[in-house]
């Protein structure tokens, strides 16, 4: 079958590797209709801070169609249609016993610790598919993960009704959270992002409202969805944070930050950690009827599995417009 494989720091490939073997008892064979590319798969591919495995599939935001499953899957059937869950996790230790699985102390994520979704097929365990509305598209279904993310550090920040929000960072994470803050009313939203073309989309989509970080003239900030990974982009952040804000970090950095705590103190600035998400995938599922048309702007569909180290190269250069690359798997 076609496969994308990364096999170290900057080294992906397309490739013909043989299909996944019969799923186990309670495992489910898809067939990948969609898969994204995301910051973190990015972040990989530069840094090698994740790969456990090589050759590994990559891809953990994915949907497909169940084509088989094993004798103990009871809640799916083949012809249904799946997102699958990024994160894998031990279900044994103090965090998973919380029910906090996105903060296992052994967590994996699918395209890492097993094969993910640049792959015509895939097997995962059911426990970490949903079905989703067959009306759809497998594209905007690849999204729900991302989504799930956003819905996450929203609910995190917790900002306050009509309270100003900024959102620093226009890929996917951050142009879900602007989506997520302008459908619930939040406003006014603000973005900023150094790619003016991603932010122009994102504002068109969302109504969000694109600033400038390095004008000196910026409006009051209450609330910060810091998506970007950039230290000197927080950094800039806390500046313009009223006392009292909280600045939710979802982003990936590359690097520290050097900065006087004690501007915390005195401000009462809360920074938030946002890790992957908690309990909201299956809430990201069911709004994404509602807002698929919103999302299909958001995201390019015109890459193959082929294009894949050649769309790798193309977002580290930072010539992508659209918030989301999306591979059409089959």
């Amino acid at each position: 079958m076609k496969a994308v494989r990364l096999y170290g720091k900057h080294d992906i490939r397309f490739e013909i590797v043989p299909p996944p073997a019969p799923p186990g008892a309670s495992d489910v064979l898809l067939r990948v209709d969609a898969a994204g590319i995301c910051g973190s798969d990015m972040h990989n591919f530069a840094t090698g801070r994740w790969i456990s495995r090589v050759p590994s599939i990559p891809g953990h935001e994915l949907a497909g169609e169940v084509l088989a499953v094993g004798p103990e899957v009871s809640g799916l059937k083949p012809g249904d249609r799946v997102v699958s869950d990024s994160r894998v996790w031990c279900g044994a230790c103090p965090a998973c016993m919380a029910g906090e699985h996105h903060l296992c102390h052994s967590l994996g994520f699918v395209g890492e610790v097993c094969d993910g979704g640049f792959a015509e097929r895939v097997t995962l365990p059911e426990r970490l598919l949903l079905k989703h509305d067959h009306g759809v598209p497998a594209a905007v279904a690849a999204t729900a993960e991302p989504l799930a993310v956003a819905l996450h550090a929203v609910a995190r920040l917790a900002p306050a009704a009509g309270v100003p929000v900024l959102v620093t960072g226009c890929g996917m994470i951050g142009a879900l959270s602007a989506l997520v803050l302008s459908r619930l009313g939040q406003g006014p939203v603000f973005i900023a992002d150094r790619n003016a073309g991603r932010a122009a989309v994102v504002a068109e989509v969302t109504g969000a409202q694109v600033i400038d970080l390095t004008d000196t003239s910026q409006p009051a900030i209450s609330g910060v969805v810091e998506a970007t990974g950039s230290a000197s982009v927080l950094k800039r952040a806390l500046d313009l944070a009223l006392a009292g804000s909280s600045i939710a970090l979802v982003g990936i950095f590359h690097g520290g930050l050097d900065f006087d705590p004690t501007i915390l103190v005195e401000r009462e600035l809360s920074l938030i950690g946002c890790h992957a998400f908690r309990d909201e995938l299956p809430e990201a599922v069911a709004r994404l009827p509602q807002l698929a048309s919103a999302i299909a702007r958001l995201i390019d569909t015109s890459h193959h599995l082929e294009d894949v180290p050649d769309a790798y190269r193309a977002i580290m250069s930072g010539a992508v417009v659209m918030p989301k690359t999306i591979i059409r798997c089959t």
